[in-house]
């Protein structure tokens, strides 16, 4: 009845791989998916997805579209998307990203931040006259303010 409780994290295609038993330093920079399995001294800027492998060591400030990081990262990730630490991996410096997940095991040391997206920032044009009342009433801005000064005195 119930199957293996443990799903695999479906990474996506790679299009730039960097093989363990190689080791790299410098920039990359792409405008594809990346994995790294090897040892990686430099930064790493992508318009898609960067994977960094069980067996990866990174040293790098990484900018990409999502991460997924099972290795381990010394520096700062920044994402528009989701970094997820698997249970292997381990991030040592900063996080700037739209959503986070760590599953049981993974390592965090240093410092998160959560990025609103332009999509999920409050509209610049609410109108703050109409306030609603959890009755589900409307209430003018004005009254309320009417109303709390006549309670008040």
């Amino acid at each position: 009845m119930f199957k293996d409780s443990k799903k695999k994290l479906a990474a996506p295609a790679t299009d730039t791989l960097l093989a363990n038993g190689t080791s790299f330093e410098g920039t990359i920079e792409a405008e594809a998916n990346i994995r790294i399995d090897g040892h990686f001294q430099g930064d790493i800027r992508s318009t898609r997805a960067v994977v960094i492998g069980e067996s990866a060591v990174v040293r790098s400030d990484i900018i990409a579209r999502d991460v997924i990081l099972a290795g381990k990262v010394f520096g700062s990730i920044t994402t528009e998307g989701r970094l997820t630490i698997t249970s292997t991996g381990e991030l040592y410096g900063k996080a700037a990203v739209s959503a986070l997940v760590i599953s049981e095991g993974g390592v965090l040391d240093g410092t998160s931040q959560m990025i609103r997206t332009k999509d999920a920032e409050p509209s610049a044009s609410t109108d703050d006259s109409d306030l609603e009342t959890q009755s589900g009433t409307r209430k003018d801005k004005d009254t309320s303010q009417a109303t709390l000064q006549s309670e008040t005195g």
